[in-house]
């Protein structure tokens, strides 16, 4: 199961592999790497803080603490008790096959291997390895690793379905798309996809036709902005109109035999070419540094992904999935220690985030209430309130809350809120937050709700469910005999407690 892999190893810590150990990283996983450059340990770290700043402003969702990185000196312990292998090293095929060799010689029996390679076919990875290399296969990312979903499955003939089915769960896992490929061929879809674009832009370059700049806007101010939401077939769908595709093919279609591209010729990549390219790549820049491109698309690609989630489209739909979660497993925790243990229930733990800053510095009133609704959705998980329950068309609104500012929270503190039920009937549930921050434990806010049971196919308030009321129950047994806060009901204007 992929919720039972807690470590990876990484074998190359370059752009590509350093994007998988942050991706790792980010969902809890310890991982282990092994690169003998020496620049390998700030690259990561660049990686990191590149994915934890995008990160926190893609989801709202607590993510988990952070998994424990360690640097080996040989592949042999990189690889040692790992449940998977990510390995990402220039691609030279006879140093590759070399690495796998060893990876396979170290790595436990069974564990999955995959390999960035962005050409290669599995078939000619495995070529040599002899035993377990049916569990060597392509998975192939797409930079930056920690943002963009897609990872492309590579097994061919001869693979080990059940390691490629471990891997492709535990890459769900972690947030992102695993695409099957069914058969193998060189540089698997997405790129080749990519370097017929590549091929023509560099004649285009090269005759004289257009900068690197006009080819680059004709991109993001046309089909880039459609290719990021529909991909190639469904926007010809719709170019089509109401017939759809036949229509489109049939109008468009004979186009395709017009000598319009030179996608079989590639251009000789002279120094007066190369020189052009980087020239004009260089004026493009305009001085911006590749840390600040960096950051600028990455800006980019939240706000497109962010756009894509409202949708439940696309990547955004994997993006939602990721959410729920991460936001699953924070109230799966909080439901086992609500049901075990005593006293408040302890239903979010996150930390104040830059973004959530208001014009002093502190955190913005909306967010507040953001965090105990955070608190209220792990409440109600734990007395039951599944996705299948609400699948029924069952759910619980909040009708009232009253909530109270106490203390400033600054930008980077933690945040604990526990949670009360102080009272049910049938149909509605009492309950009572407290956030405490930093270190010092102090209470900065409570809020009061008042949650109601309804059934949204009848459109009206409706009794709990027995499973519900179990749930409310066992909350009420483990919070038996503690005092009411004395600040529950409190007007507005009242003395503090």
């Amino acid at each position: 199961m992929a919720d039972d892999v807690r470590r990876v190893a990484a074998i190359g810590a370059g752009v590509i592999g350093a994007g998988w150990v942050a991706r790792f990283l980010l969902d809890g996983i310890d991982v282990d790497v092994h690169d003998p450059s020496p620049g390998a340990a700030a690259a990561v770290d660049h990686a990191l803080a590149n994915a934890e700043r995008a990160w926190r402003k893609l989801t709202l969702a607590p993510l988990p603490e952070r998994g424990r990185l360690r640097f080996h000196d040989t592949v042999a312990a990189a690889v040692e008790g790992a449940q998977y292998v990510q390995e990402s090293a220039p691609e030279r095929l006879d140093f590759k096959r070399r690495l796998l060799g060893e990876i396979l010689a170290a790595a436990p029996a069974g564990t999955p291997v995959g390999s960035s390679t962005s050409g290669f076919t599995p078939s000619a990875l495995r070529d040599g390895l002899g035993a377990g290399a049916s569990r060597v296969f392509v998975a192939h990312p797409f930079n930056p690793v920690y943002l963009l979903p897609l990872v492309e499955v590579v097994g061919g003939e001869g693979a080990d379905d059940a390691a490629l089915a471990r891997a492709e769960a535990l890459f769900a896992r972690v947030g992102m798309k695993p695409l099957r490929i069914a058969r193998e061929i060189d540089a698997h879809v997405a790129d080749r996809l990519l370097e017929a674009v590549w091929r023509e832009a560099l004649w285009l370059v090269k005759d004289g036709i257009a900068t690197t700049e006009e080819i680059d806007d004709s991109i993001r101010f046309g089909f880039g902005l459609r290719w990021a939401q529909m991909g190639l077939f469904e926007t010809y769908r719709i170019a089509g109109g109401a017939a759809g595709m036949r229509h489109f093919l049939a109008q468009f279609g004979p186009a395709l035999k017009w000598p319009w591209t030179k996608l079989t010729d590639v251009p000789d990549l002279d120094d007066a070419l190369v020189e052009r390219i980087a020239a004009q790549s260089d004026a493009q820049a305009n001085g911006r540094s590749i840390a600040e491109l960096e950051a600028k698309r990455d800006d980019n690609l939240v706000g497109i992904l962010l756009a894509l989630k409202a949708n439940d489209w696309g990547a955004g739909a994997t993006l939602r999935e990721r959410d729920a979660a991460l936001f699953g497993r924070v109230h799966a925790r909080a439901a086992a220690a609500a049901s075990s243990g005593s006293g408040p229930m302890a239903s979010v733990t996150c930390r104040a985030r830059e973004d959530w800053a208001d014009y002093n510095g502190h955190m913005t009133e909306s967010r507040y209430l953001q965090v105990f609704g955070d608190a209220t959705d792990a409440f109600l998980r734990a007395i039951g309130m599944d996705s299948a329950y609400l699948a029924s068309g069952r759910s619980v609104f909040t009708v009232e809350t009253h909530l109270r500012h106490l203390d400033e929270t600054k930008v980077g503190e933690t945040l604990r809120v526990t949670t009360r039920l102080l009272a049910r009937d049938s149909k509605r549930a009492h309950v009572a937050h407290e956030m405490r921050a930093g270190d010092d434990a102090r209470l900065v806010a409570t809020a009061e709700q008042m949650l109601l049971h309804v059934d949204a196919k009848a459109g009206k308030a409706s009794a709990f469910d027995a499973a519900l009321v179990a749930g409310l129950d066992a909350i009420a047994r483990t919070q038996a005999g503690l005092p009411a806060p004395d600040w529950v009901g409190r007007k507005v204007g009242g003395p503090k407690a």
